[in-house]
Order: C-alpha cells, then sequence, then structure tokens
C-alpha cells in the first residue's frame, strides 16, 4: 500500500495542519519509506520468537514497606525561615 499525495493531504487536514506542495511530497516520500521499512521488518521469520510486553525482564522494583519513626517538627522546622511552634508559615497565595 503506498501513500499518495492525497492522503497526506487527508491526514493533515485531521491533524488541522497546512503544508507547502513541496512538504506534502517530502511527506509522501517520508511515509512511503517507513511503509517499505515495515514491509522489510514483517518479512523476518519471528516463529520461534515468544511475544514480549517489555524489551527487558522487569521485576517488582518497590521496596516492602516498614514502619519507622517520622521525623520529630522540632526536627523538620529546624531550618524553616518563618514558623509557628507547630507549622510552617508561607506567604499567602489565595486572595482573600
Amino acid at each position: 500500500m503506498a501513500i499518495t499525495k492525497n492522503d497526506v493531504e487527508h491526514i493533515a487536514k485531521l491533524a488541522k495542519l497546512e503544508f507547502s506542495d513541496e512538504e506534502k511530497e517530502k511527506f509522501t516520500h517520508q511515509f512511503n519509506d517507513i511503509l517499505k521499512y515495515i514491509e522489510q521488518l514483517n518479512t523476518v521469520d519471528t516463529s520461534n520468537v515468544e511475544p514480549l510486553t517489555q524489551v527487558i525482564e522487569l521485576h517488582n522494583a518497590f521496596r516492602a514497606d516498614e514502619v519507622k519513626p517520622s521525623t520529630p517538627t522540632s526536627e523538620a522546622l529546624k531550618n524553616a525561615p518563618d514558623k509557628t511552634d507547630e507549622y510552617f508559615k508561607v506567604p499567602k497565595v489565595i486572595g482573600s
């Protein structure tokens, strides 16, 4: 199946894009080159190849949940530029 200039114009219209005649010719050739490459890939014998969902084998990368003590409030607020006894103070960002 070859891509024609009319196909490129139709795709451009669907994508709401405008191209010059030179660009349409260029895209027609590029699309056809892509299709030729896909045809070449279709000739490869993959009958003994198992289908993959990932290129590399993945393992669960999550660590186990562990209960740990949290940072004390005084330690968390130690370097805060503006604070109260228990909270960070930040500038108001929502209008009154």
